[in-house]
């Protein structure tokens, strides 16, 4: 058990013969009595002190748990994030090559159909050619036959006959 000011205050000695000096005693003890009580206020600020500092240790404990945590959620969702987007481009990239697919598979069939088309348009172009040419020699044929001649002969003599009777009529 610890003693107190109280204490030390009303301790009485035995006496005895030739003993010390009962007012240098006393004022040693008084001069205990003042230190041990400050003593004793200064242990019970500074009790006070450990508590005050106990509760802000608590308080930033927590402090560092809530912001450990927080970090921890935020890794979790960026690493959530980042595999939400790795899946996404995934898909993007997938449907982009099934876009491509397509789109080379349509530029394919429409250049076949091309291809179709001006082997067609090659033939249509050689039958029409043929059928110019065909076209082209009948008629050079008929300017080649003799039947021109004959129609100028006889446009000729009916210029002829008509001036004659002209003339004829005139005189």
């Amino acid at each position: 058990m610890s003693l107190s000011p109280l204490d030390i205050h009303n301790k009485e000695f035995t006496r005895s013969f030739r003993g010390y000096d009962e007012d240098e005693v006393n004022e040693f003890l008084d001069q205990i009595i003042k230190d041990y009580e400050m003593t004793i206020r200064e242990k019970k600020e500074l009790q006070e002190q450990v508590e005050q500092l106990n509760e802000k240790l608590s308080h930033f404990t927590n402090i560092e748990n809530t912001l450990n945590n927080s970090i921890l959620i935020a890794q979790e969702t960026a690493e959530e994030l980042k595999g939400n987007a790795q899946k996404e481009s995934k898909l993007i990239i997938k449907e982009a090559e099934k876009n491509a697919d397509r789109i080379v598979n349509e530029a394919l069939n429409k250049s076949r159909k091309i291809e179709v088309d001006v082997e067609e348009l090659k033939k249509q172009a050689k039958v029409f050619r043929t059928r110019l040419r065909m076209l082209v020699e009948a008629q050079l044929e008929v300017i080649n036959t003799n039947d021109w001649e004959d129609l100028f002969d006889e446009e000729m003599e009916e210029e002829q006959e008509e001036t004659h009777e002209y003339a004829d009529s005139n005189a």
